[in-house]
């Protein structure tokens, strides 16, 4: 009976970290620091092969170097770190649904990002989900407002001082502008995506968030969530992804998959 208790024990054991490193890799993949892990996975090889052919003076190296490791995971991995933290504190890591936003609340975001994209004006709207953004709330300039159409396209008005930067909303307020926020350290984007974009992924690689951005350049208007990026999306498209990303609506999710497929050559590209 013992020996049937162990083996239960250790097959528990098993699973366990099984489900905390298939975790761990979802969270990294896709991110820079997918790459750094297979370098780290690739030197621990490379002294498993220098033990094997006496290679000494490189064991040697590698295992002062493994001694200072947990150390260089810390400073490397600082970003995937604190996303990882986040997600467990607020309960994402076991895929807890996000709350429920009105319908209202959309509406004034794709009326508002519809008529910066006729008008080709660029914009940046942010979206709190769980994580909180008082960081970035506090970089910019509060307003605490509700948040309706005629405002968002007030702010982002070029003649005004407060259109360079990012809106921040949370709930059913703006509450704050000309928001500064982390630009993604992506080396693969692509070339024509400017700081708006770039700060879009940086702010959804940091946190949940998602950010509707709408380029001055071209009048597109793009979507990103969890560090990825949808682009080329018009008014009703633009709906489905908040409903999707934001309220986490099931019936939105066939339109979402859909938009998934036609955007991936793009991403790729990106």
């Amino acid at each position: 009976m013992a020996d049937l208790q162990l083996q239960l024990r250790d097959v528990i054991d098993i699973l366990v970290i099984a489900f905390i490193i298939y975790h761990l890799l979802l969270l990294i993949k896709g991110t820079r620091g997918w790459h750094m892990t297979l370098g780290i996975t690739s030197l621990f090889i490379f002294r498993y092969l220098a033990g094997i052919l006496d290679l000494r003076t490189i064991e040697w190296l590698l295992d002062n170097f493994f001694t200072y490791f947990i150390f260089a995971l810390i400073v490397i991995f600082q970003s995937e770190i604190r996303r990882g933290l986040a997600q467990i504190g607020k309960g994402r890591f076991f895929l807890r649904l996000s709350a429920k936003k009105s319908q209202e609340q959309f509406d004034e975001i794709v009326l508002a990002a519809t008529t910066l994209s006729s008008q080709r004006i660029g914009g940046l709207i942010v979206i709190e989900k769980e994580i909180g953004l008082k960081n970035y709330i506090e970089s910019g300039i509060k307003l605490d407002a509700y948040m309706t159409y005629d405002l968002l396209v007030t702010i982002f008005n070029p003649k005004t001082p407060l259109h360079d930067g990012a809106v921040i909303v949370q709930g059913d307020r703006i509450s704050a502008a000309a928001c500064f926020l982390p630009l993604t350290l992506d080396p693969y984007l692509s070339k024509e995506l400017g700081t708006r974009h770039r700060a879009a992924i940086g702010i959804t690689e940091e946190t949940d968030a998602v950010a509707i951005v709408v380029s001055e350049e071209t009048g597109k208007t793009s979507a990103v969530f969890g560090g990825e990026i949808m682009r080329n999306l018009d008014g009703p498209r633009l709906l489905k992804v908040l409903q999707k990303t934001v309220a986490g609506q099931a019936e939105a999710l066939p339109i979402q998959t859909e938009q998934r497929k036609e955007t991936e050559p793009q991403q790729e590209a990106v």
